[in-house]
């Protein structure tokens, strides 16, 4: 049985943390308190506790065990649900520990506050390279936990594929490490069961890959946008494993498609396989075609290969609404894809290809069920504030209407708290067992939320 709860005592949790701890009346609090998104700004948290070492962690936990408050970490701040600034709740901001350790034999120890451009950055100065997603400051914990898709998946799996242990606090304040010998049941969970749902991750120990020179490329087409999916579909699923790209479909009166990509290789090996895509899709009506370093690719695809201020705090926040659907396999009709983006302005909807390394790990063998996938379609609503309800609606009819035309199932690092059956959309047949595990480590619910595994 579970004790009464007592009152949070937070100038206790003050003292543990040397003062790292931002309530209302305290100077710092409105920034500490933001996330990306605006639409979340008016969210107040009980407090924002700065944690800088798992003891920290220990103390957060053990007082939102006691005292029944909600409880989420954050290290980048990009759920997309805002479920990283629960309201009224506390919030453990693990920025303060964000080391990256690359090691003589090429693991990298990370810790959860890590931004993933400081994790490129750190990588590229040892050699070494990361398969991870491509926003700058998005926060390399809920990533990997999430599964982590990216540009060089198809090469080198998801970024979960790469995680050697996790060190986990879990509900009743226990620092655990989670590897294939030990707590098995756990890092199997926490390798694409979702961020917040087994307990707060503090660092990550991954296995890395020399950084290799990759040639990035974008293809832009003024009309045709249903021959280019078409041809995308056909291509991307016998593309070798050097291979990644994604098709962005923009909405409007006429919408409109570009190809974006890589290949880990060198421009030549590239130009075939662009040859072979153009023949079928049409003729560009723009060509960018590079070869960069490793990291230049990844500053590149992070938007901002020119900006020094890549992935710092002075960065942009958005407003948006998004969503998003599986690509188990080609939809029948590509048209029917691209017409439901007729007059949504500001809408993108964006297809990034799986398969290659990812398609030959087992469904069963992590959380991340969607092995088999062609891909994933992210549906993304730039809004405002404002507007963000009506944006919101917008996105969930067009989920909709991909689900009928084939495209079902969801991605749980784009979760959406209106995603229908959200728990078999985003987990599958892999639900089940992670049900069992977030009862095992959280028999009590600490760590819920409204899309959280195991609920009180």
């Amino acid at each position: 049985m579970r004790p009464a709860a007592v009152p949070p005592d937070f100038d206790g949790l003050r003292k543990r943390l040397g003062g790292g701890l931002l309530q209302a009346s305290d100077k710092g609090y409105d920034l500490a308190r933001r996330s990306f998104n605006p639409a979340y700004d008016k969210r107040t948290p009980a407090a924002v506790a700065l944690c800088t070492t798992s003891d920290h962690v220990q103390a957060c936990v053990a007082l939102a065990r006691n005292s029944y408050l909600p409880i989420a970490a954050r290290s980048g701040g990009h759920s997309y649900a805002g479920y990283s600034a629960p309201d009224g709740g506390l919030i453990v901001d693990l920025r303060g520990m964000s080391v990256v350790d690359v090691r003589p034999d090429g693991t990298a120890v990370i810790g959860a506050g890590a931004r993933l451009i400081d994790v490129y950055t750190a990588l590229a100065a040892a050699g070494r390279c990361l398969p991870a997603g491509s926003c700058p400051t998005v926060g390399i914990a809920g990533l990997t936990l999430g599964g982590g898709l990216g540009v060089l998946t198809r090469k080198y799996g998801l970024t979960c594929d790469r995680l050697l242990s996790a060190q986990v606090i879990t509900a009743d304040s226990v620092v655990r490490t989670a590897t294939p010998n030990n707590e098995q049941d756990l890092y199997w969970a926490l390798r694409g069961g979702g961020g917040g749902n087994f307990g707060i991750a503090t660092s990550f120990t991954f296995s890395t890959e020399p950084a290799p020179s990759v040639t990035v490329f974008q293809l832009g087409f003024a009309d045709g946008a249903a021959a280019v999916v078409g041809a995308w579909q056909q291509w991307t699923a016998k593309a070798p494993d050097e291979l990644w790209s994604t098709v962005v479909v923009t909405g409007g009166r006429t919408p409109t498609a570009r190809l974006t990509g890589c290949f880990i290789g060198p421009q030549s090996g590239l130009t075939p396989l662009l040859e072979q895509f153009t023949a079928a899709a049409g003729k560009p009506s723009t060509r960018l075609v590079q070869q960069k370093s490793y990291l230049d690719a990844m500053r590149f695809f992070a938007g901002c290969a020119q900006r020094a201020e890549c992935g710092t705090e002075t960065s942009p926040r958005a407003t948006f609404a998004a969503s998003s659907r599986i690509l188990s396999e080609p939809v029948a009709d590509p048209a029917a894809l691209v017409d439901l983006l007729d007059d949504r302005t500001d809408m993108d909807l964006l297809l990034d290809s799986l398969g290659g390394a990812v398609s030959r790990v087992d469904p069963a063998a992590t959380a991340f069920p969607h092995r088999k996938a062609l891909g994933t379609i992210q549906i993304y609503q730039k809004t405002t504030v404002d507007k963000r309800e009506e944006a919101a609606r917008s996105v969930a009819q067009v989920r909709d209407a991909l689900g009928r035309i084939g495209a079902r199932g969801g991605y749980v690092n784009y979760i959406e708290t209106a995603m229908p059956d959200w728990g078999t959309a985003y987990y599958g047949p892999n639900l089940s067992r992670l049900d069992s595990v977030a009862r095992r480590y959280d028999p009590d619910a600490v760590f819920s939320f409204a899309q959280s595994i195991h609920r009180a």
